[in-house]
């Protein structure tokens, strides 16, 4: 849900430095595993529960199906494989996200809240994930004192394609 295009860009020449500090950054905050990750708020259209999800033969391993939401069907990702975090808990909501001309559905455990993270608290992650192919975490930030990633969704849902056919 947050694009790397879209962060605030910390390294213009035209901006002085400490204009660069006050700029923000709009994210929800959804709990994967036992991890917290942050997706830009700008990139996520709606949250819902799945009251049912019908599975797809064919489909990549992280599209666990679809659903269906007011007459518009949703593809349902389970990204928790592709992080590389624990998959022990089941997924109770989907943060709907656009992708290309579609509407995915990343299935998530909780979403604490909705936060505004300041551009001088984004530092570049060092997390390691099992798609190490693309860089599917931007930067981190310290929420609560535990780092919470922002996930490139763009990035991580053309992985998800690319590994399923």
């Amino acid at each position: 849900m947050i694009s790397i295009g879209e962060l605030p860009q910390l390294h213009s020449d035209s901006v002085p430095q400490q204009t660069q500090s006050t700029e923000s950054l709009r994210a929800c905050l959804v709990v994967l595993g036992e991890e917290t990750f942050a997706i830009d708020l700008r990139e996520v259209l709606e949250v819902f529960e799945p009251k049912s999800i019908t599975p797809v033969p064919g489909m990549p391993a992280a599209l666990v199906g679809v659903t269906n939401l007011r007459g518009t069907v949703i593809v349902l990702a389970d990204v928790r494989v592709t992080l590389g975090v624990s998959v022990s808990v089941l997924p109770k909501y989907a943060v709907v996200v656009r992708h290309g001309t579609q509407q995915v559905g990343i299935l998530v455990e909780d979403i604490p809240e909705i936060r505004t993270i300041q551009s001088n608290d984004l530092a570049a992650s060092s997390v390691r994930t099992a798609a190490e192919k693309l860089p599917l975490l931007s930067e981190h930030s310290k929420t609560e004192k535990k780092p919470s990633a922002i996930l490139e969704m763009p990035r991580l849902l053309a992985s998800i394609e690319e590994t399923g056919h």
